[in-house]
């Protein structure tokens, strides 16, 4: 007997459904999303074959209607930047610019992150850039836990596929969603942390800079540990913190 491969597994299944869909059941959702997504997973690269590439996840995530921020928003805005960086930030999800612009970071926290990256010595062309949501909340409200669920699948493939050395987790979100805690940014900051083999310096959002420019300093002190970090000199001074 022939064993069956997984992505000849996956294709009959994606006829079984289409049939299924055809002949009018209704026991189970089957609409174009489901089928795109089975038709996705038979493409992705095996683990140790390669790695996914981002226009294909972003290809992937389509015209994303997974959780309730797609109905508010103008655009997705999925990621930009270095597909090869060994830097990338995480931020909370877009605001009003880059939902207009569909770029990450495009708006006055998006021009202070531009100085912190400069001040760092590299360009957003060398960093990649990403949020933990995709869509807009709506009157720029934190994301729910619902709409975070539906974009880590997407924001975890953007990690393997970028395969950075270190992330900067910009606000509260983005490093109790990375670091699964639900420490406090204040709690979380000043040290390194760890997502899998990549080594996570969390820090307050650019956005809360601008409410408390007071808080600059502290920012300043954990992008020079990055710095050192990735220049071999600095993170064998700083206790890596494994506790989430």
């Amino acid at each position: 007997m022939t064993r069956e491969s997984p992505v000849d597994l996956l294709e009959r299944t994606r006829n079984l459904f289409a049939w299924l869909e055809q002949i009018g059941c209704q026991g189970f959702e089957c609409g174009d999303d489901d089928l795109r997504l089975l038709n996705g997973w038979g493409q992705q690269a095996p683990a140790g074959m390669g790695r996914e590439s981002l226009d294909h996840i972003r290809s992937d995530l389509g015209d994303c209607r997974r959780c309730g921020l797609h109905q508010g928003r103008n655009c997705i805005v999925f990621g930009a930047g270095n597909p090869d960086a060994r830097l990338m930030f995480v931020g909370e999800g877009p605001g009003r610019e880059e939902d207009l612009q569909g770029k990450p970071f495009v708006g006055p926290a998006g021009q202070l992150l531009n100085r912190i990256i400069t001040a760092m010595g590299l360009t957003r062309e060398t960093v990649y850039i990403a949020n933990v949501v995709k869509c807009r909340p709506p009157d720029n409200r934190g994301p729910q836990a619902d709409e975070i669920s539906a974009c880590r699948p997407f924001l975890e493939r953007q990690i393997r596929s970028v395969r950075p050395d270190y992330i900067c987790a910009l606000g509260s979100f983005a490093a109790r969603e990375l670091l699964n805690t639900d420490r406090p940014i204040s709690r979380l900051r000043g040290r390194f942390h760890r997502f899998g083999s990549i080594s996570v310096m969390p820090t307050y959002h650019p956005a809360y800079l601008l409410r408390n420019p007071g808080q600059k300093r502290a920012v300043w002190e954990d992008v020079q540990q990055l710095m050192a970090a990735m220049q071999g000199t600095g993170e064998t001074n700083n206790k890596l913190d494994s506790q989430n």
